[in-house]
């Protein structure tokens, strides 16, 4: 059976998706200091884990559990804000992953370059992208990632200008980063809550704390479309 590790930045993202798969006989445990919950889902034995929010302790998350579970696919899913062409509701797959508030512009390096780093940008498994694809509805654009809430109308822009992105998480770069170096199938989803703006923070709370399932069930669409094809 294949394994899936799932990475869920937010408590109020995480907890939808534990009582998801603890109604198809899941099971709830912590491992370390992370809470999860294991079970299977559409044929693949499923670990999810309360990644917590940020690029550090989801690269942490991420590194960890890839040496402990060896999934054979990892997803990252949770709330984004808008940036170009999605609106607020959106369900978005992430074809590009960019760091973009990663800055040695007074070295001499452009926004988001890394030195000896061939790898800026990091690009999602093609398997696991044609299967969220296949979901009605689902939407695709490039992501790109910060340690900030964005809130910056003129960041906002700068970030459009230079990277092309349609949505900003604080997650999904750093964990395709990790997927990058240890080989690993890598996608990133998200539910668009917010609109980048002054209002960002209000609109997010507003859907984060509704606390859907819906991501649940698009996560086991995936799992179910990919398993055709990996």
């Amino acid at each position: 059976m294949n394994k899936a590790l799932l990475l869920i930045a937010d408590i109020d993202e995480f907890i939808p998706f534990e009582e998801f798969m603890l109604g198809k006989g899941g099971v709830s445990s912590l491992c370390g200091k992370y809470k999860t919950v294991s079970g299977e889902l559409s044929g693949w034995a499923v670990t999810a884990v309360h990644s917590r929010i940020g690029k550090v302790n989801t690269a942490t998350a991420a590194a960890y559990f890839i040496a402990l579970e060896k999934p054979d696919a990892v997803l990252n899913f949770g709330l984004a804000g808008a940036v170009s062409k999605v609106l607020r509701g959106d369900i978005v797959a992430g074809t590009s992953f960019c760091e973009c508030d990663f800055d040695l512009r007074a070295a001499g390096l452009p926004l988001g370059k890394k030195p000896q780093q061939e790898q800026s940008t990091y690009t999602p498994d093609a398997a696991l992208l044609e299967a969220a694809k296949k979901i009605e509805g689902v939407k695709t654009g490039a992501f790109g990632t910060g340690d900030m809430f964005l809130t910056d109308s003129k960041k906002c822009a700068q970030y459009k200008r230079e990277f092309g992105i349609c949505a900003f998480d604080m997650e999904s770069a750093a964990a395709a980063s990790v997927c990058f170096e240890l080989s690993v199938p890598f996608l990133s989803f998200k539910k668009i809550s917010d609109n980048a703006d002054d209002a960002a923070i209000s609109e997010y709370r507003e859907m984060n704390t509704a606390r859907q399932q819906q991501l649940g069930d698009i996560a086991q669409q995936i799992l179910r479309n990919a398993a055709e094809n990996m």
